[in-house]
């Protein structure tokens, strides 16, 4: 039986060299983000916004909800994946974060295709559904507080369109999920979501063991 392949950090450059397309702009703002309180730990990956632009591209989606946005790195690299006519709808409890991916966004000509909301994401989505009814989305991606996991899923199941696809960031959690003695809300929040997602016949998984647990639930 194949076991997986240890990602030693020899290995991790060398996929990196071999897989990574980036870009000046890209770079530009995970600088930028590096820079801020807590920017490294809570920006996604590189290889991470490459795989969600290319998610994006292999579901053919022109409507994506993106549920916390921060500094828009992964905002970015979503909305660069979508046709001229495409439109992300992001959200995020403040603007400050989001205030710092704005200038990068209309630098790379996709400010027209995001639709920035900012309050209590459970109530945007909420408005989202009454705004624009259920199945709206081809793509959701999650990467908000933990806690909220479970309650974004089931808003996000009934926003996304049969075939579309909910990708929920931080699955692992830092490998907490797995640790018995880490029972904060937000690793408690994790694992609800895991559990709810193992056992729902409405999808079909796959839990990533890349970044930092990256899950793909695609709606039936």
């Amino acid at each position: 039986m194949a076991h997986q392949t240890a990602a030693t950090p020899d290995l991790l450059a060398y996929v990196r060299e071999v897989s990574l397309r980036d870009d000046e702009l890209l770079r530009e703002l995970r600088e930028t983000t590096a820079d801020l309180p807590g920017g490294t730990a809570m920006q996604v990956m590189a290889e991470e916004g490459q795989l969600l632009s290319l998610l994006v591209g292999l579901t053919g989606a022109r409507a994506v909800l993106e549920i916390g946005t921060f500094t828009g790195y992964s905002t970015l690299c979503m909305a660069r994946a979508l046709p001229a006519d495409g439109m992300l709808v992001s959200c995020d409890i403040d603007d400050r974060w989001p205030a710092v991916g704005a200038d990068f966004w209309e630098r790379a000509g996709v400010g027209p295709r995001i639709d920035l909301r900012i309050g209590d994401a459970a109530g945007i989505l909420d408005t989202l559904l009454a705004e624009r009814g259920p199945e709206s989305f081809d793509l959701v991606f999650i990467d908000a507080d933990k806690t909220n996991y479970v309650r974004y899923y089931e808003s996000s199941l009934a926003l996304v369109r049969g075939g579309g696809l909910i990708v929920v960031d931080n699955t692992l959690f830092f490998g907490r999920v797995a640790d018995p003695a880490a029972v904060d809300p937000d690793t408690a929040g994790v694992r609800a979501l895991n559990r709810v997602l193992h056992q729902d016949p409405r999808v079909e998984l796959s839990l990533l063991t890349m970044a930092d647990g990256i899950t793909l639930a695609r709606k039936r």
